[in-house]
């Protein structure tokens, strides 16, 4: 029994072992195998199933209707899908067939993606004018270039698609707003209170870089102090006016997404009391739309975006509405092809900044990438110390406080256009 007793487990062992050893291994083969499947399968959806693609994987269920909606976006004509039909780019010209692509492309990506197909259909595929129609507007995903898009529809748009078309544009603004106002106005303020300096402040409020470079000439070795006889120190807000702004908008066709946030902002800064905002686009005509500032959507709908762009009658317009030079900032958002007189255009900025104005261009104010834009004359600006360069929505608090402070601009390393 003993024997037996010590064998059993000996015996069990050494037929448990191979098994142990097998099975982690044929889990590994498995996993290897679900790895390149998957892969496979992504190739398949990326390559879009051409006989030639070299797969020959089959998409089934989930996959298939995914390569389905992309199939009808982006299949080339003579193309076969995995059921061996022709594929061509095409959605059809019936409302009902966009309707239906519309919600699958939602079901079965993620918005950011959404919102990129939706923008290469109205591209591809020709279908602005599908977005005069209420029911394309309540199924597409909402975003600043579908905003753009339908602010450039404006005109052409019917009565019964408009009231759709502002409750789109409301919600990009009003989602753009929650993320960029409350940082906005706080940067802001703060830029405010250091402008205006005090020379009896209260202790929290003294300026002690400016304070202690003032009084270095009181400095006393023996006790290797310095004896402050000046203090310098931060002003507190008031609700005068402290500053005043001009935001002077490019309103063509090209400069769409820098319309909508430039037109958030404007809503923003015209909200607060210190400052004096002013808002003016154009394109060949100028229009002020100061007095729609609270209310972004309505900044936006009048806007016309297209046309000719006539950068000299528009700072003309900007010019002669300055007060306070030492205490204005003009910010021209523009790409800077200039259909107007260039150098009446230069002259003018040069004269503002002779004057005492801060003055920043913009060449986009926007999320995208490098964006195009008049070399020549960005180099002109810079020339007269005016930094022509991209910003992100998120970098123009940091740029408006830099210009009320009088300090360099923080142009990023990696932006587009040209510094002084």
């Amino acid at each position: 029994m003993d024997a037996t007793a010590t064998a059993t487990p000996e015996a069990t062992a050494a037929t448990a072992t191979p098994e142990a050893t097998a099975t982690p291994d044929a889990a590994a083969t498995a996993t290897a195998e679900a790895e390149a499947d998957a892969r496979l399968r992504r190739w398949r959806l990326v390559l879009g199933g051409d006989g030639g693609d070299g797969t020959g994987c089959a998409l089934q269920g989930r996959d298939a209707a995914m390569d389905g909606a992309l199939s009808a976006l982006y299949g080339g004509a003579g193309e076969k899908d995995g059921r061996g039909r022709d594929r061509s780019a095409g959605l059809g010209a019936s409302a009902p067939s966009v309707a239906r692509w519309l919600g699958d492309i939602r079901t079965y990506f993620p918005s950011s993606v959404v919102q990129v197909m939706q923008r290469d259909a109205i591209d591809r595929l020709g279908l602005s004018a599908l977005l005069l129609e209420p029911e394309m507007l309540e199924a597409v995903e909402a975003d600043v270039h579908l905003v753009g898009t339908l602010l450039s529809l404006n005109k052409a748009m019917p009565e019964t698609t408009k009231e759709t078309a502002r409750a789109v544009v409301r919600k990009v603004v009003e989602d753009l707003e929650k993320r960029l106002a409350t940082r906005t106005r706080a940067t802001l303020t703060g830029a405010l209170d250091r402008s205006a300096r005090v020379s009896r402040p209260r202790h929290h409020d003294i300026d002690w870089n400016r304070t202690i470079a003032v009084n270095l000439k009181n400095y006393l070795p023996e006790y290797r102090t310095i004896v402050p006889e000046r203090l310098i120190g931060y002003g507190r807000a008031s609700r005068s006016v402290k500053k005043e702004v001009i935001l002077c908008i490019d309103q063509s066709g090209s400069m769409a997404a820098s319309v909508v946030y430039a037109s958030v902002f404007g809503a923003v800064l015209g909200s607060m009391r210190s400052l004096d905002t002013r808002l003016v686009v154009f394109d060949t005509n100028v229009v002020d739309l100061t007095d729609q500032l609270d209310d972004p959507v309505d900044v936006l709908f009048g806007t016309q975006l297209g046309g000719g762009t006539d950068i000299n009658r528009a700072l003309a317009y900007c010019q002669a509405q300055i007060t306070r030079p030492a205490d204005t900032v003009v910010v021209l958002i523009s790409d800077l092809y200039e259909g107007g007189i260039r150098d009446e255009m230069l002259k003018r900025v040069a004269a503002m900044k002779a004057s005492g104005v801060q003055f920043v261009t913009l060449l986009a104010l926007s999320d995208e990438g490098t964006p195009a834009y008049d070399r020549e004359h960005a180099a002109a600006l810079a020339a007269l110390d005016v930094p022509a360069f991209a910003c992100t929505p998120d970098l123009f608090p940091e740029v408006m406080a830099a210009a009320i402070e009088r300090r360099p601009l923080p142009i990023p390393d990696t932006a587009a256009g040209h510094r002084a």
